[in-house]
């Protein structure tokens, strides 16, 4: 179970890494799920971008890796909101209501795959 846990954290790791990078690369993609009422959407996506890729960076490093999943954790419950917001959104910034009905399940998955971790590294 150790080695299944630890390719998991790899492949979130790189899942993150690339997520951070893409705030950086395309940021008017992601416009459209910071909430109207919070000002400098600009700097609030490069911000969670420099997270996602810092976390996903301590992934790698065992010292860190109980430290960085729960700010993974943390930040994937941050996110939640957004989410299901996204799912009532008379125009929901994903693009479609089914999509945002599929991409929702997707962040309880990246929860518990973080909570995962986190518990993983503590034994």
């Amino acid at each position: 179970m150790k080695i299944v846990w630890k390719v998991l954290q790899i492949i979130f790791s790189l899942f993150l890494i690339y997520g951070g990078i893409q705030h950086f690369l395309k940021p008017v993609f992601y416009e459209p799920f910071v909430p109207a009422f919070l000002p400098a959407k600009t700097m609030i996506i490069y911000v969670s971008g420099v997270a996602e890729i810092v976390l996903g960076a301590l992934l790698f490093i065992p010292k860190y890796t109980k430290i960085a999943a729960t700010g993974v954790l943390l930040l994937m419950l941050i996110f939640l909101p957004i989410h299901v917001w996204d799912v009532f959104s008379d125009t929901p910034a994903i693009g479609s209501h089914q999509a945002a009905l599929i991409r929702l399940p997707f962040q309880f998955l990246f929860i518990a795959w973080a909570y995962g971790i986190m518990r993983f590294a503590s034994k």
